[in-house]
């Protein structure tokens, strides 16, 4: 039986963007917390919902299953929800502080919201959301022009966020990987971290030994 190799300490990691049973095998095997299902057609990273269900299905007892979203509608959430059997939504697009209330009144699911920062007039935004999410993950704002509002691998200056709390739990992503995760949750004092792209050998591409590496990382 395929079970969840638990961290050695307290924080927790989220690989996001699994695509493959390989991926789940080695998100599982490497004792992450959290597995990121992408829902979002120009992303390489994508499922659709037959793909999602299926490697929901194969996750371990243990391993959190979580659907990124991006400004879905009432249909998308139904579709997704009443087939793919899911932990948590993750809404990584627009959707003001009424929508996520929305969403997790709809799906019953604990919802995650994506902030973007850049600069220090962004945490305001945090604010705003943390009444209303059950956590919050904060991210780099995406480049101008990108196409994706995450998994850029892009990052902000952590000092940003360096002594700060909010009501809610937080996870912070953007730009880690196996290098920089551990000096990362030193200077922000995250209980939490989030990957994608920083642990592919290409795009969508997961690689098990950069998963491996990072959560080592993340948790000595």
């Amino acid at each position: 039986m395929l079970r969840v190799t638990r961290p050695r300490m307290g924080v927790r990691v989220k690989i996001c963007g699994l695509r493959t049973p390989d991926d789940v095998t080695a998100v599982a095997a490497a004792g992450a917390a959290y597995m990121g299902l992408v829902f979002f057609p120009k992303s390489p990273r994508n499922v659709d919902v037959d793909q999602a269900r299926a490697l929901a299905l194969a996750a371990p007892v243990g391993l959190a299953k979580v659907a990124l979203l991006v400004n879905p509608d009432d249909a998308m959430l139904d579709r997704i929800g009443g087939e793919v059997p899911l932990d948590m939504i993750q809404l990584h697009g627009s959707e003001p502080p009424v929508r996520v209330a929305e969403v997790r009144a709809r799906t019953g699911l604990p919802v995650m919201k994506a902030v973007g920062l850049r600069t220090a007039d962004d945490l305001a935004r945090i604010d705003a959301y943390a009444g209303v999410a059950d956590q919050i993950l904060v991210d780099a704002k995406p480049p101008e022009g990108a196409d994706l509002p995450g998994g850029n691998g892009v990052g902000f200056d952590w000092r940003l966020i360096a002594g700060r709390d909010w009501t809610c739990p937080w996870m912070l992503a953007g730009g880690l990987t196996p290098d920089n995760v551990a000096e990362a949750i030193r200077l922000t004092g995250a209980a939490q971290v989030d990957v994608s792209s920083g642990v592919e050998s290409a795009p969508g591409m997961k690689d098990a030994a950069r998963i491996a590496a990072f959560v080592d990382a993340a948790t000595v």
